[in-house]
């Protein structure tokens, strides 16, 4: 912004630019509340799956892994199996939610740079608001540093929600387990259902949560997508 504008436009633009830091100072918190839900969230369930084991294995000692075990564990562990699909559904809203913010802040990036270009290199983030700018924010090369491309099956699973799924999935394999059991199934047949209950959550986990994070809302459209992008 030129120094050489009417009292009265630089005025106003400091004005605009006083309102454009306090919308970023304002997103910056509600990024720093989501990041403290999401960590509660996880901190809840693993409190919830540690409180069923250490159950378990009291029961356990009591029954010698006999009928009533059994009878225990499957409502127990189907218990801990919804608290982890809750809370891997919170964690998608919030990821969601913290791209929301980036993307806010980058457009206000973008319009800091539109009255003062000459401070463009000394940025780190984006200004764009496009998924590569997002990610530039973010610190996030479209390749990681565990060389996993990002949204690939191995990128997703270093994730809290990937982290988590391959747990609820692993509680969900004990309960097929058991159920085969509980039928009076061989243990053959009760290591092959409870495979087939790990898999099946974790096909339909990883299809829910991808498309959870594919589909952009309007508001979100870019209106500053980089040339990359």
């Amino acid at each position: 912004m030129s120094t050489d504008l009417p009292p009265a436009e630089r005025e106003t633009g400091a004005l605009k630019l006083q309102i454009l830091a306090t919308e970023h100072w304002s997103l910056l918190a509600t990024r720093s509340l989501t990041y403290t839900e999401a960590l509660s969230r996880v901190t809840i369930f693993l409190a919830i799956l540690s409180g069923g084991v250490i159950t378990l294995a009291l029961v356990a000692q009591a029954d010698s892994f006999g009928r009533t075990f059994i009878s225990i564990a499957i409502p127990l562990l189907a218990v801990v199996l919804f608290a982890g699909i809750a809370t891997i559904s919170r964690l998608n809203a919030l990821n969601r939610d913290d791209y929301r913010w980036v993307i806010g802040m980058n457009r206000l990036r973008h319009a800091y740079l539109e009255w003062y270009p000459e401070l463009e290199p000394h940025f780190i983030t984006s200004q764009y608001d496009d998924l590569d700018g997002a990610l530039r924010t973010l610190g996030i090369d479209r390749v990681t540093a565990a060389g996993a491309r990002v949204g690939s099956a191995f990128h997703l699973l270093q994730t809290l929600p990937g982290m988590l799924t391959v747990i609820v999935a692993a509680v969900a394999g004990a309960i097929g387990a058991l159920t085969a059991l509980a039928v009076a199934a061989p243990p053959l047949g009760a290591v092959l259902a409870a495979g087939a209950a790990f898999v099946l959550v974790m096909v339909l986990m990883g299809i829910w949560g991808r498309e959870s994070v594919t589909s952009v809302p309007p508001s979100l459209v870019p209106r500053f997508p980089s040339t990359a992008g």
